[in-house]
């Protein structure tokens, strides 16, 4: 028989798993997600999440409580009668009470190879630490932050082309598909369980703006996976040094390229740029109030070539 589930989730990530839930039989039986906030244009009208706008086109009832910390709220939590609860970065802590509400658990798909990342920026940290591959892991939540007993985990190389918005979607793809399977299992009877080894715990911090500029005398694969592991949000920082209007530029995408001198400098007329070892080519940035762009279409507009610079 399908699962009655209590689907928990808000953004873009969340929103395939609930869908492949949804084309899998499973019965949603209410959808939990974070109160609309203000946006749009002028930054007046109140924007639902992702998940929300999934969840009206479905017909499924969606709540948006501030706390599931009071008794009302665990009351109505209790009286949908889920079978399980899915959980797919819904951002908001979950009590002991509501974890031990549905008959089966509650199960979290989280964005890395736990224990590596737990914590809040999983894919933004595997790929500014250089990591050589990511994945997804469907875990029993308990009370702390990530160390659930994992069930179902699935592995994705990172490549150099790969920005943090590259591995989100493919990631998010990926996790729905472990989550139907881990449901499935679920259902049978047949979902196995493992704890998470104690060794090889980091935690992925909350990416910070002031982690945004870039440090041109790091190597440069370095300076490489700083910039995709902040792309598109916050954005890797730089300055064009001598330019007056609107110097500040996000650099959104690069490659490694061939090339030395001072760090920061600008090598030839195709937006090479020096690093402390070695040179990265920017393949797409965004000056600061414009849409973003490719380098060539800058250049037209810019035409930055040595002996100018990055700060």
């Amino acid at each position: 028989m399908p699962l009655r589930l209590i689907f928990m989730g808000t953004p873009d990530f969340s929103v395939p798993t609930l869908l492949e839930l949804t084309a899998h039989g499973h019965e949603i039986v209410a959808v939990y997600t974070r109160a609309p906030k203000p946006g749009g244009r002028r930054g007046l009208q109140l924007q639902p999440t992702p998940v929300e706008e999934a969840a009206r086109k479905l017909g499924v009832p969606v709540l948006t409580p501030k706390t599931l910390k009071t008794p009302e709220a665990l009351e109505e939590f209790r009286a949908f009668d889920a079978d399980a609860a899915v959980v797919v970065a819904y951002g908001m802590i979950l009590p002991q009470a509501i974890l031990d509400a549905p008959k089966l658990g509650c199960y979290n798909l989280h964005a890395s190879l736990l224990p590596r990342w737990r914590g809040a920026a999983p894919i933004n940290r595997a790929i500014m630490a250089d990591d050589a591959e990511s994945g997804v892991m469907v875990m029993k939540m308990d009370v702390g932050l990530d160390t659930g007993d994992v069930a179902m985990a699935e592995r994705l190389a990172i490549s150099d082309t790969m920005t943090a918005a590259d591995l989100h979607d493919r990631l998010s793809r990926l996790g729905a598909d472990l989550m139907v399977r881990a449901m499935a299992a679920l259902e049978r009877g047949g979902l196995q369980l493992r704890k998470q080894p104690e060794d090889g715990v980091t935690y992925a911090a909350k990416i910070d703006k002031s982690e945004a500029r870039i440090d041109w005398s790091k190597p440069a694969r370095a300076v490489l996976r700083h910039i995709h592991g902040l792309s598109p949000f916050p954005g890797a920082r730089a300055e064009l040094a001598g330019v007056t209007e609107n110097a500040r530029v996000k650099i959104l995408r690069c490659e490694l390229a061939k090339g030395h001198g001072a760090p920061g400098d600008v090598l030839d007329d195709q937006l090479t740029v020096a690093c402390g070892d070695g040179a990265i080519k920017i393949l797409e940035l965004q000056r600061e109030g414009k849409a973003r762009m490719q380098a060539g279409d800058f250049l037209r507009g810019v035409p930055l070539k040595p002996p100018m610079r990055l700060a």
